[in-house]
């Protein structure tokens, strides 16, 4: 019998953050995942989460986890092949340091995700994105600012957490242009650059100018993509 506790421990502590490099926001899923798996192995065999075994997590064990998920966690398919794909990040880690466990290893890499519909990625009208604009109205500073990350963030297409993550050093300016370096899901980098009425709610000490921006931008003759 093999104790998962010092496996799990290097994964979550060494394998995810250091040496993937991942997000926090996927460490924090991995983490809540097998805090779910964790707490579903204890129950079934009636022992505490810290003396579990490895061989507990098994592809039979694995398939009646994902079956307890959905109908009673209410979890959607999605959400049931995101845990799955967690388990099987783990064992693709503990197949190099525990190789008398590579069968149990393979039989449960080769459990398949549910299949899922692919919804339509839908988008908002220009008239949608200028009532979000509206929204704040620019009479005070805390205003100016929300506005003007709005209007960067529609423009540019971020993400929340790439609008949130954005530094001074991302920022730049070329004549009436605005240049922004964007480090994306998956640490996908982009440069963008954007036409002038960004650039002007951009620059310091200048207010966000209080006009239908959105609805023309499109054409302006010298905007830059």
């Amino acid at each position: 019998m093999t104790d998962i506790t010092p496996h799990m421990t290097a994964y979550l502590r060494q394998r995810l953050p250091v040496e993937r490099a991942a997000s926090q926001h996927t460490c924090d899923t991995y983490a809540y995942a097998f805090q779910l798996l964790l707490e579903f192995a204890s129950q079934k065999h009636s022992v505490p989460p810290s003396t579990l075994q490895l061989e507990h997590l098994d592809a039979p064990f694995v398939l009646e986890f994902l079956e307890y998920l959905q109908p009673v966690r209410g979890n959607a398919p999605r959400t049931r092949n995101a845990r799955l794909t967690a388990i099987k990040s783990f064992m693709h880690f503990v197949e190099h340091r525990v190789p008398g466990a590579l069968e149990q290893v393979n039989r449960v890499l080769v459990i398949p995700n549910q299949k899922t519909d692919l919804r339509l990625v839908d988008h908002l009208t220009g008239e949608q994105c200028q009532a979000i604009l509206d929204n704040p109205a620019p009479h005070t500073r805390l205003a100016i600012r929300d506005r003007t990350m709005l209007h960067v963030s529609v423009t540019a297409g971020l993400r929340v957490s790439e609008l949130v993550g954005l530094r001074l050093g991302d920022v730049s300016f070329e004549s009436r242009y605005l240049n922004l370096h964007g480090c994306g899901k998956g640490r996908k980098d982009r440069l963008l650059t954007l036409w002038k009425p960004v650039a002007k709610s951009m620059r310091p000490g200048s207010p966000f100018v209080a006009k239908r921006w959105y609805l023309s931008s499109f054409s302006m003759p010298e905007a830059k993509q």
